[in-house]
């Protein structure tokens, strides 16, 4: 049993075209375009762990209107699966979360505060703290902690404006220890960012890192 999906890639397509390399065909080219989506979905639904000879024999099976189990059936299976892999994850990413935080806490410069939040200090600014109801001027940079970047003014190249109570918690709290003209890197735990929900990139409980600046805030 394999535990790479990279290897289905190569299974299907030589499985449907074993000579690839002389596509002679119109037909040729099809079935090999059509391994390469097979091959693109399976790497898709995120599942490492399968029989490859019962995967490549369900598929001719399928093709010849055939198959060991009903079609009502493989779909049910599927989406239990797909359910599994969701939990498992979810698990994963509010384990790492955990991890990371509790290795970053031990680190020079990081300072935790009561609700968790992490934070150091790049560039300390001047003046007065914005609070929870002010109108804020930032630029922003947000990553996972597998660096994939999510969201960022700083590469749209415009700042943005908001109130800084309708936004996460771990921003409410964080930009609100911080003066005009600071910059400042925030590690937000999962509960205080999306928790269970995600959003978009954002997988469910995955902790959160925003390197943000300051420049300036409105009274409310």
């Amino acid at each position: 049993m394999k535990k790479s999906i990279l290897t289905a890639s190569g299974i299907v397509i030589a499985s449907l075209c074993t000579q690839a390399q002389t596509l002679k065909t119109h037909a040729d080219s099809v079935s090999y375009a059509l391994g390469m989506s097979i091959a693109e979905t399976i790497k898709k639904t995120g599942i490492v762990e399968y029989n490859e000879a019962i995967m490549m024999e369900a598929i001719k099976d399928a093709l010849h209107g055939k198959s060991d189990i009903n079609q009502i059936d493989a779909d049910k299976l599927y989406r239990t699966e797909m359910k599994r892999q969701k939990e498992i994850a979810t698990q994963r990413n509010k384990q790492a979360g955990e991890d990371f935080l509790a290795a970053n806490a031990k680190k020079p410069g990081i300072i935790t505060t009561a609700s968790g939040l992490q934070y150091e200090v790049i560039q300390e600014g001047r003046g007065e703290h914005p609070d929870a109801n002010d109108k804020v001027t930032v630029h922003y940079h947000g990553t996972l902690i597998d660096g994939t970047i999510f969201d960022s003014s700083v590469d749209r190249g415009q700042t943005i404006s908001f109130e800084l109570n309708r936004v996460i918690t771990g921003w409410t709290e964080g930009v609100q220890l911080m003066t005009p003209g600071s910059r400042y890197r925030f590690f937000i735990p999962q509960n205080l960012a999306y928790g269970q929900n995600g959003q978009g990139k954002i997988g469910p409980f995955s902790m959160l890192i925003f390197e943000i600046e300051l420049f300036d805030f409105e009274k409310k």
